[in-house]
């Protein structure tokens, strides 16, 4: 991909026991504050559901960074969503207020990539045009 076209970049890595113990400290609270209905329908059912909360969150975090923009007034973690193809490939879904930014920047395509381990999870997000 030429760089010419690229937005902005961002990476993320979470810590999967402050997620496991943000769970077990305020359940469907956190989960309600943070995640959509569809990804806490998703994670919910795996083995580990911290795991895959910790990437999620690590991709919200990533793609706020792309958009270079962190989380301020309108766009929170709840302004992105990661949802999976059925072949598993994740993708990202934005609410109105990040879908927004995403037109003023002159964006087409949000590319994410999310990996975990036992301890950690990490997340890249390109945004390009």
């Amino acid at each position: 991909m030429n760089s010419d076209y690229i937005i902005g970049i961002g990476t993320d890595i979470c810590d999967v026991e402050r997620i496991s113990n943000m769970l077990s400290k305020y359940g469907n609270n956190f989960l309600n504050k943070v995640f959509s209905e569809e990804e806490i329908k998703y994670c919910s059912v795996l083995p580990n559901p911290a795991q895959h909360y910790a990437a999620r969150f690590a991709a919200k975090e990533a793609m706020s960074k792309a958009f270079g923009t962190g989380f301020v007034d309108t766009i929170t973690l709840k302004s992105f969503s990661v949802l999976n193809h059925k072949n598993g490939m994740p993708y990202a879904v934005f609410d109105e207020n990040a879908k927004k930014v995403f037109d003023e920047l002159g964006a087409k395509k949000m590319s994410i990539s999310l990996s975990h381990l036992k301890d950690y999870a990490v997340a890249f997000a390109i945004l390009s045009r």
